[in-house]
């Protein structure tokens, strides 16, 4: 029998079982994770970002585990040796209409405690990154990039030394209330007797959610798919770090923008296209049930029937190198076609409620058997440890 058990080995997954042990050792735990690595599917696709906690409304759990989590990957990053860089970024208004969106922007930084943010103008922007076409700008010298999976792996190993347990090949098909306790299935046949479920289950979260307390969740999980290209290395000149577009408000995305990877690279992207399968990383995958699933959704038909626009552009750029190419010349005027290749690409799990709302916050949804964290799209693996740290409190309250 295990104290808890959590299901999804991604960076929320993993931090809540982290945060979970080095408070309350005693407790056995498992952790189950169906494929064979960690941080395989969102996490491991991300930009590799770590986010300031600009963007997020001021009071939202997205902005206070933004700001929090920050400065506790920064502490576990130093204290376990893993690298990162922070870079800083530009926010850039490129047209007039986008100069008051821009210090609405910088005025929420300020609410969110961002107070080393500045203004920067024309000339600064030049300064800073040569080639960026931009009236006014933010300069944000709290961003930072990392590989994600690499604190994933650190979490894990970590984890293990507090004699967690991670069981990898364990997809949750599953999950019996037996009064006392909690039977979690999975696909291999195995059964694993818990008294409390913890779902990190991301791109399934809602799924697994159903199988704690079908008749609660309200939520649907839609997926949406951004596609990258790589700037060629010989164009690398023409990005120095990261730049950000000004986002569409009433879009819960950011925008096309410029990204140095840890690594090395740089990345231009990403669109935001409706994916026809949750795991869905190509253009042509495709899952019937799960794409029938999405569009059967009520919230779902709702966006689409307010955003048709905007999605439909997202769809051009998709299948336009063109017309990708010249969103990103909105940014840098002097980048071509030819400079970019295929690069990789993500997949968003974006919660939607039955009334077409894109939950724009965090959801953490408990009952009986379960925690379910629902909704933990961007900022979640700069947030993670602090996600991890509010579902830790909320376990440590009930074994």
């Amino acid at each position: 029998m295990y104290d808890i058990t959590i299901i999804g080995g991604g960076i929320v997954g993993l931090a809540t079982a982290l945060r979970i042990k080095e408070q309350k050792p005693s407790l056995k735990l498992l952790l189950l994770e169906k494929e064979n690595e960690v941080a395989k599917h969102q996490t491991g696709h991300n930009s590799g970002v770590i986010h300031s906690g600009l963007y997020y409304k001021p009071g939202s759990l997205k902005a206070t585990n933004c700001i929090r989590g920050y400065q506790m990957l920064i502490d576990f990053c130093d204290r376990e040796n893993v690298h990162y860089d922070l870079c800083g970024k530009i926010v850039v208004a490129t047209t007039e209409e986008q100069r008051p969106l821009l210090r609405n922007l910088f005025e929420r930084g300020n609410q969110n405690g961002l107070i080393k943010n500045r203004m920067i103008s024309q000339g600064e922007i030049k300064e800073i990154e040569p080639y960026v076409n931009g009236l006014e700008g933010i300069w944000v010298p709290y961003t930072g990039i990392i590989d994600y999976k690499v604190v994933c792996e650190k979490y894990a190993e970590c984890l293990r030394r507090l004699d967690g347990e991670i069981q990898f090949g364990q997809k949750v098909t599953d999950i019996k209330n037996r009064n006392t306790h909690s039977e979690v299935v999975t696909a291999t046949g195995k059964v694993f007797e818990t008294k409390l479920v913890v779902n990190c289950a991301g791109l399934y979260s809602d799924k697994v959610a159903q199988l704690t307390q079908p008749e609660n969740i309200k939520v649907r999980i839609i997926p949406f798919r951004g596609e990258y290209y790589k700037i060629r290395p010989e164009k690398h000149f023409f990005v120095k770090n990261l730049i950000y577009p000004v986002p569409d408000p009433n879009f819960p995305f950011l925008g096309v923008h410029f990204t140095r990877m840890i690594e090395g690279g740089i990345e231009a992207g990403p669109n935001a296209v409706f994916a026809f399968r949750r795991e869905g990383y190509n253009k042509l995958d495709i899952n019937f049930p799960e794409l029938f699933e999405s569009l059967a959704w009520p919230g779902f038909r709702k966006v689409a029937a307010k955003y048709w626009k905007t999605g439909m552009g997202e769809y051009y750029r998709s299948f336009s190198k063109a017309a990708f190419t010249k969103a990103l010349q909105g940014l840098i005027p002097q980048i071509e076609s030819e400079d970019l290749i295929p690069g990789g690409s993500g997949v968003r799990a974006q919660a939607c409620d039955y009334d077409g709302g894109l939950l724009d916050d965090f959801s953490i949804i408990e009952n009986k058997m379960a925690i379910n964290v629902c909704n933990a799209p961007s900022p979640a693996a700069t947030s993670s440890l602090s996600i991890g740290q509010t579902v830790s409190e909320r376990v440590l309250a009930r074994v």
